[in-house]
């Protein structure tokens, strides 16, 4: 599943539920997640490295920033799991309402694993009923009551969360090599890596040329199968568990375009 730049208003609750391994999904996350597993573990993978969470974690997913994820269930049971989005016009508004601001940017970790409390285990049960529901018809002044109460949790799970919660401004403009190397295998739009970065679109991929001498889609589909063969070729992977950890949508494609550049099918590398 894959999330847009724009939002919309009723998308601020999220119930998983699977019997069975969840396909890695990968998204740019526009909006502060606040999220409890309750049943099976997830990992995330962010800014390079892979991390796993279990049954019981309470975390805060940033802003901001490219991840994916993979849902997996406990033998013979339910990957379950229950999110509510921090969406910035709420959180502006409590800044106002309880005069808080952000001290200076925000420099910890991206996903933060809080100490789960009476408190917060009891707000992520009273969720429960709303995710029977459909969002569109739960009244708006519910929602911004729940999403607000969220806010208060994180504050007493963990004061210094203050300046990510309450820091409004948008991605600078940073080392674009740096972030395209670090992120190429996310199969999201050119918009969101240029958005990321800080650029306009038509910045950044003047930028990008300038930088790498090829166009963007030329450079993640060279750089995604330079990734994939090292992975079949060094570490014994299949192509079927690669291609959509290097950024390939459909496995066909991929065994395409990797038969085109390396004169070889993936199955045949050894």
């Amino acid at each position: 599943m894959k999330e847009e730049l724009q939002d919309t208003a009723a998308s601020w609750l999220f119930y998983s539920c699977f019997t069975e391994k969840s396909r890695m999904s990968e998204s740019f996350v526009y909006e502060h997640s606040f999220t409890h597993i309750l049943e099976g573990s997830m990992s995330f993978y962010v800014a390079g490295t892979m991390r796993e969470y279990h049954a019981g974690d309470t975390l805060l997913v940033k802003r901001h920033q490219l991840a994916k994820a993979t849902k997996i269930p406990p033998e013979g049971g339910i990957y379950k799991s229950i999110s509510i989005r921090l969406h910035q016009d709420l959180l502006r508004d409590f800044s106002v309402e309880n005069g808080i601001r952000a001290d200076g940017p925000y420099m910890g970790e991206s996903i933060v694993l809080l100490q789960q409390d009476a408190f917060s285990k009891s707000f992520f049960q009273s969720l429960t009923p709303y995710t029977s529901l459909p969002q569109q018809d739960i009244d708006r002044s519910l929602r911004e009551l729940k999403v607000k109460e969220a806010i208060i949790l994180l504050m007493r799970l963990n004061k210094g969360l203050k300046d990510l919660l309450f820091d409004f401004g948008e991605p600078g403009k940073i080392d674009l090599a740096e972030f395209m190397n670090r992120n190429f295998a996310f199969n999201v739009e050119m918009k969101q890596f240029a958005y990321l970065t800080g650029r306009s679109l038509a910045t950044f991929k003047r930028d990008f040329e300038k930088i790498f001498h090829a166009s963007p889609g030329k450079w993640l589909q060279q750089r995604r199968l330079e990734q994939a063969y090292y992975l079949i070729k060094e570490k014994g992977r299949r192509p079927s568990d690669v291609y959509l950890e290097v950024g390939f949508e459909d496995l066909s494609h991929f065994s395409f375009a990797f038969k085109k550049e390396f004169g070889k099918a993936p199955s045949l590398v050894n």
